[in-house]
């Protein structure tokens, strides 16, 4: 069992999505792509690291050496070797055709609060100030967000897999390096994984802004 951060962008779920809560088993189309291109960036905690073989399509495929089979952008593999690392943000695309399904257990959710301001001063138009967010933690992610809210961050356990995130969690609970995947997790309830997925990360935590 290995555990992915996994973000689900508000419009995404609004459009074509189905409200989850802690503990139930989902399917989701997933892609790797360029933390950047995300609310501004500053995901630096939320980051996966991929590495593996890709099959070349209209929307490449790679079948990380650990377990997780994802979509990735095509220009992130362009003229690549065979075998590619990538580190990027995992999210849910239901708007793609042909990306593989993940399926796995919903073992945290955060609301994402993000900050935006005004693109130059007197502008109506706004943009997302890259890091200025919060992550707060729920039980249930819901239909419809407020206007503060930009989507979920969800951490969802693959069957079959181990990941960086999983490796962090094993260490910051103190078991031993060769302690097999899923032990992380073993007897830990939701909200107690949650407190520790907080710890690992550097993204300010409340209830709202100040």
């Amino acid at each position: 069992m290995g555990l992915w951060h996994v973000y689900y962008e508000d419009w995404q779920l609004e459009c074509c999505g189905t409200p989850f809560s802690v503990g139930d088993e989902v399917s989701w189309p997933l892609l790797l792509g360029d933390a950047d291109d995300v609310l501004g960036g500053g995901w630096y905690d939320q980051l996966t690291k991929v590495s593996g073989p890709v099959a070349a399509g209209v929307t490449p495929v790679l079948s990380d050496e650990n377990g997780l089979v994802v979509a990735v952008r095509a220009g992130a593999v362009e003229g690549a070797a065979e075998w590619v690392r990538l580190v990027g943000l995992l999210t849910v695309e239901n708007h793609s055709d042909g990306l593989p399904e993940v399926r796995g257990r919903v073992r945290a959710v955060q609301l994402v609060s993000q900050e935006y301001a005004p693109l130059a001063p007197g502008s109506l138009t706004r943009a997302p100030v890259p890091g200025e967010r919060r992550l707060r933690s729920v039980d249930s992610c819901p239909k419809w967000f407020g206007d503060r809210d930009a989507g979920a961050m969800v951490t969802l356990e693959v069957p079959d897999t181990d990941s960086w995130l999983s490796h962090a969690v094993r260490k910051a609970s103190g078991l031993p390096e060769d302690a097999l995947p899923g032990t992380e997790t073993e007897g830990i309830d939701g909200a107690s994984l949650a407190a520790l997925l907080e710890t690992l990360s550097t993204v300010r935590r409340g209830p709202g802004w100040d």
